[in-house]
């Protein structure tokens, strides 16, 4: 006769205990997310958005510690957040707007000069304001993509875009040292951001994904975030680019 008990469940302290993260673009879709999963492993939140109603929304759903309602894009007003911040914080994530995917011989100079530079600018603007504030071994967490890597006609300035922000940001993790600083490059995930883009064709390219990629599933922000909070609580990452496409780049 043998006699079984059951396995007591194991104990793990929060990943994020007691640490301050500090979400930019913490409203919807990919941040919102990472607001959320940061909650749930025991940190404090900080959202930051351009619309104030859904700042609002997005704070009291997460139980945010405070808010603040700015344009990423405006340096003196993200000059100004970093400055009015209590000291010190933990991590900060980025999560900027989507690529333009205008054809770049059809746009002005000054939109193809935006296009090329908006992404990388809020990344140093964010680098050099929040340098002095993050404790360190804490990091800085922007997010990219995959998508331009295809090079394709038309394409041109996506293309480059997304060729040169694992530069910049390993370059980044050097210079802001002990401060860790990586990129997440997501492939298509299901937000409003996407839903916006594709608008009616939102539904198609699901089903597109569903039946091509090798997980037999879209890619979610809950997915992007929990990668986002593994690369906060792993202080041994920094300097590194972290793909999370469901296998899109490995099919045609």
């Amino acid at each position: 006769m043998s006699i079984s008990t059951a396995a007591e469940p194991i104990k793990r302290e929060p990943d994020l205990l007691d640490q301050t993260v500090v979400v930019i673009g913490g409203s919807s879709g990919i941040g919102l997310e990472t607001a959320r999963r940061a909650r749930a492993e025991g940190a404090d939140v900080v959202l930051t958005a351009r619309n104030p109603e859904r700042l609002e929304s997005a704070a009291a759903e997460v139980g945010a510690m405070s808010t603040a309602t700015f344009d990423a894009a405006d340096p003196g007003a993200m000059q100004s957040f970093f400055a009015d911040l209590p000291t010190p914080i933990d991590h900060v994530l980025v999560s900027g707007g989507g690529p333009k995917y205008q054809p770049p011989l059809e746009m002005t100079r000054e939109e193809a000069r935006g296009a090329l530079t908006d992404h990388h600018l809020l990344a140093l603007d964010v680098a050099r304001n929040s340098a002095a504030k993050v404790r360190p071994g804490g990091t800085l967490v922007f997010i990219g993509g995959t998508g331009g890597r295809r090079i394709a006609a038309g394409y041109e300035i996506v293309n480059a875009v997304t060729a040169a922000f694992p530069a910049l940001t390993a370059s980044l993790a050097v210079e802001l040292a002990p401060v860790r600083v990586n990129l997440i490059a997501p492939g298509f995930v299901d937000t409003p951001l996407s839903a916006s883009l594709l608008g009616d064709d939102l539904d198609k390219r699901r089903e597109e994904l569903r039946s091509t990629l090798p997980i037999g599933r879209v890619v979610g922000p809950e997915d992007v975030a929990a990668l986002a909070v593994h690369i906060m609580s792993n202080t041994a990452v920094t300097g590194a680019t972290f793909d999370i496409d469901g296998g899109q780049q490995l099919v045609a």
